[in-house]
């Protein structure tokens, strides 16, 4: 493992569950976490740094030299306000901590985009998404990793009345979700977040995509099952 750990977007549903996974997890002499605003955390091997995200190009490289990058950041067209702003927070900031990546050193990227990325997709939202995912492929990192995940739940700060009636149905109509329909199941926040940990523990070379929430899940259950983080 590298002896750092850097969380951008921690303050996000699957960030914060993240942060509490490195920090139960000892492999790490440092998490550092990128954020706008602080989190309400304190702990010995937490660093926090308040900055925005157009800042990344400038970051300090000791940060990133061996680190593993984790990148939760993540918004909504809604939330953003126009098409540009989300394609700055769901595109341009994570290939920015990439290229940071590459230029100093690191030793992996994880990143969260969705089931159904793809540059040709007919959804602006799926054609960021796959756009990311495609410049994330050519970088010349040691070890890049996808996570598509479904809907994702959990208990938000800000209200997603979409989501939350989606999450809804999909709970009463789990009988569905079975064989291949199995990946498409809404997924915690929290076990995108360990398949994330336990990803960066095996740590794969080259570019790896997981896909859906019943791999994710495995990835999530063999981690706290075999408590290789605390």
């Amino acid at each position: 493992m590298g002896n750092k750990a850097i969380v951008a977007g921690a303050t996000g549903l699957v960030g914060k569950a993240l942060v509490q996974e490195l920090l139960q997890y000892n492999g790490y002499e440092k998490v550092i976490v990128l954020v706008r605003r602080a989190l309400d955390l304190t702990h010995p091997r937490l660093e926090q740094h308040i900055l925005s995200f157009d800042q990344i190009g400038s970051l300090p490289e000791e940060w990133f030299e061996t680190a593993d990058i984790y990148c939760t950041l993540g918004t909504t067209i809604k939330k953003a306000k126009s098409r540009e702003q989300f394609a700055k927070v769901d595109y341009e900031y994570p290939l920015a901590l990439g290229r940071k990546a590459v230029q100093c050193g690191s030793r992996q990227l994880l990143v969260i985009t969705a089931l159904g990325a793809s540059e040709r997709s007919l959804f602006f939202y799926s054609r960021v998404k796959g756009k990311l995912e495609h410049e994330l492929a050519r970088l010349q990192l040691p070890s890049v990793t996808i996570f598509q995940p479904s809907l994702i739940i959990g208990m938000r700060e800000e209200h997603r009345r979409g989501e939350e009636l989606a999450a809804s149905m999909t709970r009463n109509l789990s009988f569905l979700f079975k064989g291949k329909l199995s990946r498409y199941k809404p997924i915690e926040g929290r076990t995108i977040a360990a398949a994330m940990l336990y990803s960066a523990l095996e740590q794969r070379n080259g570019l790896t995509v997981v896909a859906g929430t019943n791999r994710m899940e495995q990835m999530a259950n063999a981690l706290w099952s075999e408590e290789r983080h605390q």
